[in-house]
């Protein structure tokens, strides 16, 4: 599993949780979970600039 927060500050930011079965992200009550293939779509369309 990896974890990463995405500010400096502690708990006033989403994280994104990646294990071997999902991607979640967000904080507290307020989350979305993606599967390894909805990760990988979205992670491919951030890098090539889409989004």
């Amino acid at each position: 599993m990896k974890k990463v927060t995405l500010c400096p500050g502690k708990g006033c930011c989403p994280e994104v949780i990646i294990d071997e079965k999902q991607v979640t992200i967000g904080e507290k009550d307020n989350v979305c979970v993606l599967t390894k293939t909805e990760w990988e779509i979205l992670r491919g369309k951030v890098l090539s600039g889409e989004l």
